[in-house]
């Protein structure tokens, strides 16, 4: 997401004072300026990785919290200061994305931890309810994530999309106690990640001064 050129408009005009020209370059500078998504992409893109390989069966089933130090100190962050910077340049849809999948990371961090040393004073015989709730509760949430932001590119659309599959298959997973539903989902997790390489290396491009991917046209106009 690049703002338009406002040098070439300023070059249209020969009659321009300097002084007349100053306040729009000034506008240009500071750190208002850039993509935020070039930092928001590979920390969502880091976390996913981690968490897909945890749910496929990279680590053994007791070692639950293998991906957290990733999620916390990277994912997490990174998905908050790219909703601050979003949100600096009033670019509000995407400060929304990023700040929704802040709290995603962050509080499924604060669900294991609080889980596997009882913060929360939850019984054995809950712990899988427990699960269950944080699960409906955030496929509700990225489901109307995904229908309220059709009007993103395509790309946008499909890593929402992923994300609601990967939620019902863990989700459905745990409330059965069926491992391949949780590793399929694992697997989902992991197709969101290279949907965000994807849309990583389009947002890279244009920040080094190339041209941006096909992202797809939005479902709607």
């Amino acid at each position: 997401m690049t703002a338009p050129d406002a040098t070439a408009a300023d070059s249209a005009q020969p009659t321009a004072r300097p002084a007349e020209a100053a306040p729009a370059e000034a506008a240009l500078a500071g750190p208002l300026a850039g993509d935020p998504s070039v930092i928001g992409l590979p920390s969502f893109i880091v976390g996913s990785i981690a968490l897909g390989l945890v749910l496929v069966g990279m680590v053994p089933a007791t070692a639950v919290g293998a991906s957290l130090p990733i999620i916390l100190a990277a994912t997490a962050v990174g998905q908050f200061v790219a909703a601050v910077w979003s949100a600096s340049l009033g670019q509000n849809a995407v400060a929304a994305v990023f700040a929704i999948f802040a709290g995603f990371w962050l509080s499924y961090a604060v669900l294991v931890l609080g889980l596997t040393h009882n913060w929360f004073g939850v019984t054995a015989t809950a712990v899988t309810s427990t699960q269950e709730l944080f699960l409906t509760s955030w496929l509700i949430t990225v489901v109307m994530l995904t229908l309220a932001a059709l009007r993103l590119p395509l790309a946008f659309t499909l890593v929402f999309a992923l994300v609601d599959v990967a939620l019902l298959l863990v989700l459905l997973g745990t409330a059965n106690a069926n491992a391949s539903l949780a590793k399929a989902g694992g697997y989902a997790v992991l197709l969101f990640a290279a949907v965000g390489v994807y849309l990583f290396f389009s947002a890279l491009s244009v920040a080094t001064g190339g041209k941006p991917l096909p992202l797809g046209k939005p479902v709607l106009h």
